[in-house]
C-alpha cells in the first residue's frame, strides 16, 4: 500500500503542477520539471517513483514489477492525476476551453512518442541500471528530460509525455477528449520503444 499511495501523491503533486501553470511558457516547463524531480527524490526509495504509468509499462517490460503491481502502479497514478484535476477546476477554479493542446495529428502524435521515449529511456538508465545503482542525479535526470522536451515537443503535442497528465488534462479540459488517443498511442508505444532498445543496449549492465 505505501507503493501506491507513493505513486499517487507524486501524481497528484505533478498534474497539479501542470494544472495550475497554465499557458506560463518556460516558466511552466521549470515548474513541473522541479516538481517531478524533487517528488522523485521523496518517493524513489518506496515506489521507484514513476509517476506515469507509461514509465510504468517500460519498467514492466525491464522485468523490475510484475504486471498486478504495473496495473496497480496505473491506477494510482491516473487516481492521482483526476484528483488534481479536481481540485484544480474545483478549488482553484482553473480550467481551459476544451480545445485541446495537439496540433496537427501527426507532428503531435511524434511528439508524444519521441518525448516519451527519451523520459522512459532516461528513467530506465538512470533509475534501474545495474552500473548506476545508487546514483544521487536520477531525480534530476529525470526532471530536466521532461523540461528540455517538452521545450521542444510541447508546441505540438501539448507535451504530456504521460497517459495521467493527458487524462488529468483532459478533465480540466486543457486537452480535448477527442485527442486522447494521442498520448496513449504516443506515450505508451514511446516507453514500449524505449524499454526494447535500453535492453538491447545494455543486455550486460542488467540484473
Amino acid at each position: 500500500m505505501n507503493k501506491i499511495l507513493t505513486e499517487f501523491i507524486g501524481t497528484f503533486f505533478l498534474c497539479l503542477v501542470v494544472a495550475l501553470n497554465g499557458n506560463a511558457g518556460v516558466a511552466n516547463l521549470i515548474a513541473i520539471g522541479s516538481i517531478l524531480m524533487v517528488m522523485i527524490y521523496a518517493g524513489g526509495h518506496i515506489s521507484g517513483a514513476h509517476y506515469n504509468p507509461a514509465v510504468t509499462l517500460a519498467v514492466l517490460i525491464r522485468g523490475k514489477i510484475n504486471i498486478s503491481e504495473g496495473l496497480m502502479y496505473m491506477a494510482a497514478q491516473i487516481a492521482g492525476g483526476v484528483v488534481a484535476a479536481l481540485v484544480a477546476v474545483n478549488v482553484f477554479g482553473v480550467s481551459g476551453d476544451g480545445v485541446g493542446a495537439a496540433g496537427t495529428t501527426m507532428p503531435a502524435l511524434v511528439g508524444e512518442i519521441l518525448g516519451t521515449f527519451a523520459l522512459a529511456y532516461v528513467v530506465l538508465n538512470v533509475a534501474t541500471a545495474k552500473a548506476n545503482a545508487g546514483n544521487s542525479y536520477f531525480g534530476l535526470a529525470i526532471g530536466f528530460t521532461v523540461c528540455a522536451c517538452g521545450y521542444v515537443l510541447g508546441k505540438y503535442s501539448g507535451g504530456a509525455f504521460n497517459p495521467a497528465v493527458a487524462i488529468s488534462q483532459s478533465v480540466a479540459q486543457f486537452f480535448s477528449w477527442g485527442q486522447i488517443w494521442i498520448y496513449l498511442v504516443g506515450c505508451f508505444g514511446g516507453a514500449a520503444l524505449a524499454a526494447v532498445i535500453f535492453g538491447v543496449n545494455n543486455a550486460g549492465n542488467m540484473d
